[in-house]
């Protein structure tokens, strides 16, 4: 049977509303409906692992019963052959049992691995499936702990489910044995271990509640660490490591405090199980011995019901260890459906037209016009004036709206932990209102004379891009960061490295182009990244390229080699590059000045630089700002 990696098919086209394709499509209704069909998609495994948990239980079941045989039929009546027989029984009853174990852990870690590479695969697909509107509704570090630690906790319930539905049928085997031999002490059995669950379900409820705490201080602290990764050069240029990192060490106590709610709540419910338990177990043996002094039990049967009494607290700690991880799964799956239930606000046009690259792109509010076969180069004092122009250019959603937390209080429980989950589920149901109807009116940008909202979303990514010089650097070969989709000769991927002036990186990595590069490109120096990234936008080679600030890392040196290797690369195609250096305005075929978010003036560098003091006046602070630098 070959199920790993497994078939996964949730959130890829074939998923989408109306297909015929039968896929994946996890219920988010609620965290119990998730986890049931997070179970569902292995049912053959978790199938298995319940046949083979049910014979690795064997020896336990059977094993005090064949003892009681041996006593009764063999050691009392001095009958040899009888003890031989039944010790024969009892050792293939043992091996069968002790196979049974390895296959059930293989099985169990099988369960666990598959439930992680699933959990995994979707938050993939779906944060590829969203793009940037993921974002925008769930904090960075809650999608990264749903990959991360959420399906961990996934796989950690199929592992003990098949567990704990062999536990099941074995505890009523047994109790029917001990039913059929003494009702007194089945009905003991069946009765005294639900009272004991029942008794410590109180338990349950602060430990649920301390653990969705823990996790939201741990998404809290993951999206802090990831901001300040992101933002560790700007934080350098203006001192500000010291504050944040202080923030951080404040948010890890905060965790580690509620990590250690959860451990004492744990150890809690691990001692109450220990101490029903051994109670069940007094009992059975008491019992067992009054019926013998009375003469209603055997020996061998004493002897097999305290057997039996050892079994029961195996099936009775595997249903506590059950109710503690379908708890901690409960938390998880809570997180997983803020991120799995959000959909792309995108329709796909009814009438779809055809992207014309060799026209002009209009944006009608800022009165921007970019002329084709262009390099303009688009000027503000505001930076995050020309970046929304950027995303409005490429059919981006604006970035206004922060992302929905999750944020949970220490004292939040019952009735008003539900009632903050349910507005934080109405907001996002608000926002994603909001971004369905902005996506669906027309854009307010023509490519061509044509909106942009007439065009498949697919289909226009590919004729215009947008790099914006923080984009994600993922791990893998220096080849694959420059051309991840395996396309460019080794001649391409070379003259975009040398167009971003990135020789230094393929350099600096052993190996060449099959040189490691860590996540996020760790080990590579600001100037490394940024530039790597631009290599990266250079080999796709779109139709229509905008970047923002591409060179906002670098020396001055080294952006006059871009500036110009950039401008004869993309000569005759259509580029757009926000910014304010000197550097890029000398080579641009155009110059658009925004002013208050308005396309105020137009022109050369030259021409601009002389008749418009708005202009002359950004480009001056960015002179003065580049010889502070350079001091």
């Amino acid at each position: 049977m070959r199920d790993f990696p497994p078939v996964v098919t949730a959130y890829t086209q074939d998923s989408s509303p109306g297909s015929d394709r039968q896929t994946e499509r996890p219920d988010t209704r609620t965290p119990t409906r998730f986890l049931l069909w997070m179970l569902r998609q292995q049912a053959d495994v978790l199938a298995v692992s319940v046949v083979v948990g049910l014979l690795w239980i064997v020896p336990q079941m059977i094993g005090p019963w064949v003892t009681g045989k041996v006593v009764d039929e063999g050691i009392l009546t001095g009958d040899f052959a009888a003890i031989w027989r039944w010790s024969a029984i009892l050792l293939v009853v043992a091996v069968v049992g002790a196979s049974c174990g390895i296959l059930l852990h293989t099985y169990a870690v099988r369960g666990w691995l598959l439930s992680l590479y699933r959990t995994s695969m979707m938050v993939t697909r779906k944060s590829a499936q969203m793009g940037h509107v993921l974002p925008r509704r769930s904090p960075t570090g809650e999608v990264l702990s749903v990959s991360s630690s959420d399906s961990d906790q996934f796989g950690a319930l199929s592992e003990v489910a098949g567990r704990a539905i062999g536990a099941l049928v074995g505890f009523i085997v047994v109790a029917v044995i001990i039913l059929s031999t003494s009702p007194k002490l089945g009905l003991v059995v069946l009765i005294g271990a639900p009272v004991m669950l029942i008794a410590a379900l109180p338990l349950l409820r602060p430990l649920h509640r301390s653990q969705a705490v823990e996790r939201t201080r741990t998404s809290e602290l993951t999206s802090r660490a990831t901001d300040i990764v992101a933002g560790l050069r700007i934080l350098r240029g203006i001192g500000g490591e010291q504050t944040f990192g202080r923030n951080y060490a404040d948010q890890s106590q905060r965790a580690k405090r509620a990590g250690v709610r959860v451990g004492v709540w744990n150890a809690a419910t691990e001692g109450a199980s220990v101490i029903f338990s051994g109670l069940f177990l007094v009992l059975l043996t008491w019992l067992g011995a009054g019926e013998v002094a009375a003469g209603r039990l055997t020996v061998g049967q004493l002897i097999s019901f305290f057997g039996y009494a050892l079994f029961m607290t195996t099936p009775l700690r595997t249903f506590f260890f059950f109710a503690q991880q379908w708890t901690r799964a409960l938390v998880a799956a809570g997180k997983a459906i803020a991120v799995f239930e959000q959909t792309p606000p995108w329709n796909r046009p009814a009438d779809p037209a055809e992207p014309d690259p060799t026209g002009e792109l209009v944006d009608q509010e800022s009165g921007t016009v970019i002329r084709p076969g262009e390099l303009t180069v688009v000027v503000c004092g505001v930076p995050d004036e020309s970046a929304a122009l950027a995303d409005r250019l490429g059919r981006y959603l604006p970035r206004e709206d922060a992302p929905i937390g999750v944020e949970l209080d220490e004292g939040t429980k019952g009735r008003q932990a539900r009632r903050e989950r349910a507005e934080r589920r109405r907001r996002r149901a608000e926002l994603a209102e909001r971004d369905a109807v902005r996506a669906g009116q027309p854009w307010g940008v023509t490519l061509a004379d044509v909106d942009l909202s007439r065009f498949e979303l697919d289909r226009l990514r590919e004729v215009i891009m947008v790099n914006e010089s923080n984009a994600a650097v993922f791990s893998g070969t220096l080849q694959e960061a420059v051309d991840p989709h395996g396309r460019l000769t080794r001649e391409q991927a070379e003259s975009a490295i040398t167009v971003a002036s990135a020789e230094d990186v393929y350099e600096a990595l052993p190996g060449g182009w099959q040189g490691r590069i860590d996540e996020r490109g760790r080990g590579l120096s600001g100037g490394q990244r940024q530039r790597l990234v631009l290599a990266r936008a250079v080999a796709a080679d779109p139709e229509i390229l905008i970047m923002v600030e591409p060179t906002s890392a670098v020396d001055a040196h080294t952006e006059a080699r871009i500036a110009e290797r950039l401008s004869d690369h993309r000569r005759g195609r259509t580029t757009v590059i926000t910014s304010v250096s000197p550097l890029l305005l000398h080579h641009a075929d155009r110059v658009v000045l925004l002013v208050d978010g308005q396309a105020v003036a137009s022109g050369t560098h030259d021409e601009l630089i002389t008749g418009e003091p708005a202009y002359a006046a950004v480009v001056s602070r960015a002179l003065d700002a580049e010889e502070v630098s350079v001091e």
